[in-house]
């Protein structure tokens, strides 16, 4: 059925109406949607990284920070950790920062990705072909170290970390 024609019978009375309803339809389902949470005004700090002992300038430095002792060092469908890239400068130290960290136990892993292909290379399958760093300089045995080597507290006050670079190879 058309509603066209039926309004030009009823006249503009009814067409204005059926424009209120449509109106206050709309702002019905508004109401009712559920409500947009406001964005966190608690702001978290910011860690700070200053690493050294690279042993050339080629390629990235990536960096994984994480609060969950099971995806430390990896990372891996980790939703909830801090992780950046940023280029080797010609002078060769490197520092980055994560901003906004929420208080917490954290561990950080670097790789130094020589050759940019997002991953860490190794010899024999184990042995690692790149560059790779802790924070609190976690020591490496036959192994990446456990989380609680490498972990550190975030509080409220911005937080430094020194990562001295590590090659294998």
């Amino acid at each position: 059925m058309q509603l066209r024609p039926l309004f030009s019978l009823l006249g503009p009375a009814v067409r204005n109406r059926s424009r209120h309803f449509l109106a206050l339809g709309a702002l019905g389902l508004l109401a009712s949607a559920p409500a947009i949470p406001a964005a966190s005004t608690e702001a978290g700090t910011t860690v700070s990284i200053t690493v050294s002992n690279l042993r050339n300038k080629k390629g990235v430095v990536m960096a994984c920070m994480t609060t969950d002792p099971d995806r430390f060092p990896r990372c891996r469908d980790d939703a909830g950790s801090h992780r950046t890239t940023v280029d080797v400068p010609a002078g060769g130290a490197v520092s980055l920062r994560f901003a906004n960290v929420q208080p917490g136990t954290y561990a950080i892993a670097l790789l130094h990705d020589e050759n940019e292909n997002g991953r860490a290379d190794r010899a024999l399958t184990m042995i690692p072909r790149e560059g790779f760093g802790f924070s609190r300089d976690a020591p490496v045995r036959m192994g990446p170290p456990d989380f609680e080597d490498a972990a550190f507290t975030v509080g409220t006050t911005p937080v430094s970390q020194a990562i001295r670079m590590r090659y294998m190879l």
